[in-house]
């Protein structure tokens, strides 16, 4: 009788075990199954081996030697923070076209003949920094005039201008998150073609939201009743599946989301970026960070209101978070948002750090940025230096911060396997500053050289204009003018 008990037990202890693992299996698999939903597709499957692509994340087929070039630089005597986490130390660095070819020990020269010697003795040479949240061609006031809000022109060369301050700040590369029609575009071709100095562009387009969400309410003009605004506003999923196809169309590197929306309009906005390979981010807030997240949004900005559900939801399913809070301590300073309808919640310093704080603690991968526009971007480096020291107030140490701004950064970008550290074979984007930043983080203003893709783009603090390329008249041109 007892043996018997005791088989009846066992069997009972085996059959729950069984349902438990049975349980987990089918948890597990369809956690995976909604983290697979999540990502953008991945066209690089259908590339052949050792293919060429834009160094963007569009990832297009190019020819052999794309964007390339044949400038040699070494880098000599300086620390190497290489962005990985590791402790800075000596090291010669070889840059050979837009490409990091070799990290040699001080006393190894086994570096090209003919290159431009760079001697960085008593600096630190580190990699590139990132922003992933700016608006390139962003109003210089408020309210905005009808020429900043409508002209393609001026758009554009607000953004000439506004670069200049962050490329000067070692900003080699931003994340445009909603600039005006064509204008990021265009830069970003001009940038990549060395015809204006400036940071790599990845650019967003237009801002998609609702009729009265944010961005569509005060001054500014929308589309589509205004095509080459900054916001354009979607009624329905398809309208919200049109209009990220247009942005892809007009060539977004990521598509922007922005609150109000309903489920079904986020969830088919997201799903139609994902299947052109695109990332998404969201600006919500509320209850609308929980549609987004469920939605399959890749990425949440700034510090707005969540809970401590939601925080969990985004730890659970991968979502990152940009944090901005150097645009709202600013707000707050001001009064905070009053008036919004778009942004009906209120706000205090001690609460978006309380936000960061929790994601910190949940593991959500964070990374760094300004979000400033009107006139701000004329105090550059500050604001970016102000955030990296608020990530310093979550708790992250010295080095901890300036990994977030270079390889976390790049990897919430999408962009890890080319940017972010100084690592052979990754693009050739470093700085070199005047001082220990890993040690002391406001050293980090001290920017002497900004090397984009294996150009120099900054010396001596000072922008460097690339030399005209002149070309020269010779029989056979197809000159109709050309003297005989």
């Amino acid at each position: 009788m007892e043996r018997k008990k005791g088989e009846d037990t066992m069997k009972n202890i085996t059959s729950v075990t069984i349902r438990l693992l049975l349980v987990f299996i089918i948890s597990f698999h369809f956690t995976e199954i909604l983290a697979q939903r999540k990502k953008p597709y991945d066209r690089t499957q259908w590339f052949e081996p050792g293919a060429v692509t834009t160094d963007d994340l569009r990832r297009v087929p190019q020819s052999k030697g794309y964007r390339d070039h044949e400038d040699k630089i070494v880098i000599v005597g300086g620390r190497l923070f290489d962005g990985t986490g590791v402790p800075a130390r000596l090291a010669t660095v070889v840059l050979e076209g837009k490409t990091i070819t070799k990290i040699l020990e001080m006393d190894d020269f086994s570096y090209p003949q003919g290159a431009e010697i760079i001697n960085a003795t008593g600096k630190t040479v580190m990699p590139g920094l990132i922003d992933l949240h700016v608006h390139t061609t962003y109003v210089k006031q408020f309210p905005p005039s009808e020429l900043s809000t409508k002209s393609q022109a001026d758009a554009a060369l607000r953004g000439v201008e506004r670069l200049r301050y962050f490329l000067e700040s070692g900003i080699t590369s931003v994340r445009d998150v909603a600039s005006h029609g064509f204008a990021p575009f265009i830069l970003n071709s001009y940038f990549r073609e060395n015809i204006l100095p400036g940071p790599r562009i990845f650019a967003a387009g237009q801002l998609i939201t609702s009729r009265g969400g944010h961005g569509a309410e005060g001054g500014l003009k929308i589309a589509p009743d205004y095509p080459d605004a900054s916001i354009r506003v979607a009624t329905g999923t398809d309208e919200w599946i049109d209009a990220v196809r247009l942005q892809f169309h007009n060539g977004a590197d990521l598509i922007k989301l922005s609150s109000h929306y309903t489920p079904q309009e986020i969830k088919a906005a997201v799903d139609e970026a994902h299947r052109l390979g695109l990332r998404v981010t969201v600006d919500a807030e509320t209850q609308y960070i929980d549609m987004a997240v469920e939605a399959g949004a890749d990425c949440i900005e700034h510090p707005l209101p969540r809970s401590d559900k939601t925080i969990k939801l985004m730890k659970k399913y991968n979502v990152a978070a940009v944090p901005t809070l150097v645009p709202y301590q600013l707000i707050n300073r001001d009064g905070g948002y009053m008036g919004s309808t778009s942004r009906r919640f209120t706000l205090t310093d001690e609460t978006i750090m309380n936000t960061m704080k929790k994601m910190r603690k949940a593991g959500i991968k964070m990374g760094v940025a300004t979000d400033i526009t009107a006139s701000l971007y004329k105090y550059m480096p500050a604001p970016y230096i102000i955030e990296l020291n608020n990530f310093k107030s979550a708790g992250y140490s010295n080095i901890e911060v300036l990994v977030t701004a270079t390889k976390t950064n790049s990897e919430i970008l999408g962009m890890d396997d080319r940017l972010g550290t100084i690592e052979v074979g990754k693009l050739a984007d470093v700085i070199i500053i005047n001082g220990k930043p890993d040690e002391t983080i406001e050293e980090i203003a001290n920017v002497e050289i900004v090397i984009v893709n294996g150009k120099v783009k900054v010396r001596n603090g000072n922008l460097v204009m690339a030399p005209l390329k002149k070309l020269s008249l010779s029989a056979g041109v197809g000159c109709t003018w050309c003297p005989d």
